[in-house]
């Protein structure tokens, strides 16, 4: 039953190692990460590999144990208990009492007399027992690790030391950073947009703009089927919020379609802010106003501009 057990025990472990191994194997550290199950179907044959390999040497085990066994029998028949005692053959016991026996060098009670130290404190006795075999053998493992750290991070050049893990940690940020930029610029809406006044920003703006609103608003703004974005009149609102939602969702009873399948939040913000540049610019021809006189706001975010009830004859 403890052979059974510490099977199941080992083949968990290492079903585990492997799916986590496998997890971190390739990839972009942007995409999100899949399930144990999926892991384990994409790698089944590394993982059935491991485990046959694993079966195997516990079959070999076994297979020793038992052939030690026959042998001591063998022993035991032909030379008698007393000569097996002599030579500590006669020991018997499962596989697993045999490991736990080797791991812990336990002395019998029996033999306590032959550790003991010859003197005691109030009633208690001192035994001179060894470390424990597994803690020996796991503090030569941590110096043979240490030895292999060394060699691989500070001697050669198959791993990175700290500085080189500094520099790829601030590079992973600034990616990071970055891409949580970008998503936070596409979740930009008429609600939370402001002006830009970047000049990389307006530039991009007015790329955009000379692509898609040329046509009807002229190449300076001045106006063709489209109103004149020169002047200080606006018919549906000036302002970054008000420029901003009627790009996003247009004027469709005049012919203006709405942007917010074609263009990114983002850029419909950058191509609002360059419209705002467009201001007191007086390009040649301009057309006539149209709309409600805004003014600009005094505030620290953006130029916004507020309504006033003076109205153009011409305009709606």
């Amino acid at each position: 039953m403890k052979r059974l057990l510490i099977s199941i025990f080992v083949y968990a472990v290492l079903l585990f190692s492997a799916v986590h191994l496998s997890a971190q194997d390739g990839g972009e550290t942007s995409a999100p990460a899949p399930d144990v199950m999926t892991l384990a179907y994409n790698n089944i044959l590394v993982i059935l590999a491991v485990l046959v390999l694993i079966g195997v040497i516990l079959a070999g085990l076994n297979l020793i144990w038992a052939l030690i066994e026959i042998q001591r029998i063998k022993l035991l028949d032909k030379y008698g208990p007393e000569v097996l005692e002599k030579a500590n053959l006669s020991a018997t016991g499962t596989l697993w009492d045999k490991i736990s026996q080797k791991s812990w060098n336990l002395v019998p009670l029996e033999r306590e007399k032959e550790i003991e130290f010859d003197h005691e404190y109030d009633g208690i006795r001192e035994l001179d027992n060894s470390l424990p075999p597994w803690w020996v053998w796991l503090f030569y493992l941590t110096i043979l690790w240490g030895a292999a750290y060394l060699v691989y991070y500070h001697l050669t050049d198959m791993g990175p030391n700290q500085e080189q893990e500094y520099v790829m940690a601030m590079e992973a940020g600034e990616d990071q950073k970055a891409k949580f930029l970008a998503s936070q610029a596409n979740a930009v809406d008429e609600n939370s947009v402001v002006f830009l006044d970047d000049p990389a920003a307006l530039e991009e703006g007015k790329t955009i703009y000379m692509a898609n609103c040329a046509a009807c608003h002229g190449n300076s703004g001045e106006g063709l089927v489209g109103p004149n974005f020169t002047d200080k009149y606006w018919i549906h609102g000036g302002g970054i919020k008000n420029i901003f939602s009627t790009i996003k969702y247009g004027v469709p009873e005049k012919g203006m379609i709405s942007w917010k399948t074609q263009l990114r939040p983002a850029a419909m913000q950058k191509v609002a802010s360059y419209i705002m540049t467009l201001e007191g610019t007086n390009p040649p021809n301009p057309k006539a106003p149209e709309g409600n006189l805004y003014e600009p706001e005094k505030d620290n975010t953006a130029p916004e501009q507020k309504s006033n009830t003076e109205e153009v004859k011409s305009g709606n």
